[in-house]
């Protein structure tokens, strides 16, 4: 741990979020003097943000516990073109009507993270549609492009990646890392922000805000990165056999959120909290520090408090309460995750598949051949067994779902 002195500091620090900050020194000093207004960007890609996005929200609530201002920026002008770092290939546009209903849709996940309203330390949502889409090409290339070297911006590590890949990198694309930089200018202008956090990919694009900020306006600004999140495994946090994990409960059911943090591995338990719930240190450590069954019993308080905190204390009584009955008296839920039946029907192998218990047909086809998959309680081997409404679907003992018409 750094020697912070700042209340801001010291909190993301021993929380885990930090990964790099670019001044270091004058963030902490300017922590301790004034309520710094601090942002990270989102753009619209779909209705809900996900588990990935996570961190950089709690980052945000974070700084609100500290006594400064989080502004959230949604991207509905750089979601025009997409963040084309580390991505493969060109993100699909997205029209304007898309982009409003994301965005509006998106803005009920804040709600739950952050107090938003005119007070001093009350959270803002900004769109940087507000300025990007009334910019005038010339002016925007002689007072904003010429601030900007091609041969730094081509030695950015999401732009070499590509290029070395031979992937097409269009110029849309290229001109995302100078509106974002110029998102930085113009919340410094706009609301005195001092501060861009992002993950630590984002690091290039936020030094490009900072130095512009500098040579344009010559104001001091500041950049924090948090680390890339990943399990105990290596792999990516967020990322399950059944898709993402959406932070939205008409996206993903809050019974399904709760499971999610209920199967966070051991090693992840006290880093998990750290990040994604409010619980005081002390009793992390006391929580990681169980073994063997106990550990089980962090893994229900992580998974309570993450889901009251993205669906409220009811969501997550109601989602431990279904996994108390369903994994502890073997009851069926109406809250347990569904599969439909569709026109051709459901075999049994499809519908573990579905359900996201098994990663492939292969696998359901192996677990059926090992006595792990049951059919309303009954082990089943048939691989072409097709089920109607109403069965339950049990994979080993704590996956099971509903089939639905």
């Amino acid at each position: 741990m750094s020697n912070y002195q700042s209340d801001l500091l010291r909190l993301l620090d021993t929380r885990g979020y930090i990964h790099d900050v670019t001044n270091a020194a004058g963030l902490d000093a300017l922590a301790q003097k004034e309520i710094v207004p601090g942002y990270i960007g989102f753009d619209p890609t779909a209705p809900s943000l996900h588990v990935g996005s996570l961190v950089q929200i709690m980052m945000l609530r974070r700084m609100q516990q500290a006594g400064h201002k989080p502004i959230v920026l949604m991207g509905g002008g750089t979601g025009k073109i997409g963040d084309p770092s580390f991505k493969d290939e060109a993100r699909k546009l997205l029209t304007d009507d898309l982009i409003t209903s994301n965005v509006a849709s998106i803005k009920r996940v804040f709600e739950k993270f952050l107090t938003f309203g005119d007070g001093p330390t009350d959270a803002i949502m900004v769109d940087n549609a507000d300025w990007l889409d009334k910019l005038e090409y010339i002016p925007f290339l002689r007072d904003i492009g010429q601030h900007f070297s091609v041969n730094r911006m081509l030695s950015f590590d999401s732009v070499k990646m590509r290029l070395e890949r031979e992937q097409s990198l269009s110029f849309l694309e290229f001109n995302y890392m100078i509106l974002q930089a110029y998102d930085f200018l113009e919340l410094s202008r706009r609301s005195a922000c001092r501060l861009q956090m992002g993950g630590s990919d984002q690091w290039g694009n936020i030094v490009n805000g900072i130095e512009l900020s500098r040579r344009v306006d010559g104001t001091q600004v500041y950049g924090l990165t948090s680390p890339l999140i990943t399990t105990a495994d290596g792999g990516k946090m967020g990322k399950t056999m059944n898709g993402a994990v959406w932070l939205n409960a008409d996206a993903l059911p809050p019974y399904d959120y709760w499971q999610f943090w209920r199967n966070t591995q051991d090693a992840d338990v006290g880093r998990f909290m750290r990040l994604f719930t409010d619980l005081p240190l002390d009793e992390i450590a006391r929580l990681e520090a169980l073994e063997g069954a106990e550990i089980n019993e962090a893994k229900k308080i992580l998974a309570d408090a993450a889901t009251a905190m993205a669906h409220g204390a009811e969501a997550a009584a109601a989602s431990a309460e279904t996994a108390r009955k369903t994994f502890e008296e073997g009851a069926s839920d109406a809250n347990l995750p569904t599969v439909s039946i569709g026109a051709d029907g459901l075999t049994v192998v499809q519908a573990n598949v579905a359900l996201g218990f098994a990663t492939s047909n292969k696998e359901a086809r192996r677990k059926l051949s090992e006595n792990a998959i049951r059919v309303n309680g009954n082990v089943v081997n048939d691989p072409a067994l097709t089920l109607k409404p109403g069965d339950k679907v049990s994979f080993g003992a704590k996956k099971h779902g509903i089939v639905v018409a």
